[in-house]
């Protein structure tokens, strides 16, 4: 698999991090807090599904537990035949390039992808998450007619919901620059060389922290 959306966002935060992910997992700390903030994601994803009635999940796991991308990329073409009105993790590949979206609906016409996200709010991060995941799917012909963000909603809403249209495809017209780039750092054989900086805080606080500050001075 070339670069999945994850990869491509870890990625542009720092190079380094997206080659240790591939050649040095075993150094990755998750501190209990994050995993925790991790785990409410998944489950606000999980209640997020819904949103708009019936759905039908893409997701598919093989024997050994992975996922199996094989697989949820056939399940997500039967149904986008088929016709089914809301996808959940529907899976697109565009030259071993790779995402899941985490809302598909379908209109009259065309069709409106949605991201999930656990926040109080719509950050520039998740705008770039769903520039990616759309320049993927314009390159594998669905019409997409409009992004969205989802997020925590307040009082009794549990879900607001931003239009990001105009700035998702604004910057899906900048990923074609950078994603082949990103593709050879992830397979080349020697360690990227980088430089602590900003980068390791924002806009999130990489897991190899300790590994890439190892030999600086307290």
């Amino acid at each position: 698999m070339g670069v999945t959306k994850t990869d491509y966002m870890r990625g542009m935060q720092c190079p380094k991090m997206l080659w240790l992910d591939r050649h040095k997992p075993e150094e990755k700390v998750i501190p209990p807090e994050v995993q925790e903030l991790l785990d409410k994601g998944n489950e606000f994803g999980d209640r997020a599904m819904g949103m708009f009635g019936e759905y039908v999940e893409m997701t598919a796991y093989r024997e050994d537990g992975r996922l199996d991308f094989s697989a949820m990329l056939q399940r997500t073409q039967e149904h986008l035949l088929d016709g089914t009105k809301v996808l959940c993790e529907a899976a697109f590949r565009y030259y071993g390039n790779y995402c899941a979206v985490d809302i598909l609906r379908r209109t009259e016409s065309g069709y409106e992808m949605y991201e999930v996200k656990n926040s109080d709010g719509v950050k520039d991060q998740f705008v770039r998450d769903i520039g990616f995941q759309l320049y993927i799917l314009l390159r594998c012909h669905v019409k997409v007619e409009k992004c969205f963000v989802v997020y925590r909603g307040e009082g009794t809403e549990e879900f607001s919901v931003a239009d990001v249209t105009p700035q998702a495809k604004a910057y899906s017209r900048t990923v074609n620059d950078n994603i082949w780039r990103l593709g050879k750092v992830k397979v080349q054989k020697e360690e990227v060389e980088m430089q602590t900086g900003e980068q390791c805080e924002q806009p999130y606080r990489c897991w190899y922290w300790d590994y890439c500050h190892a030999g600086e001075k307290k």
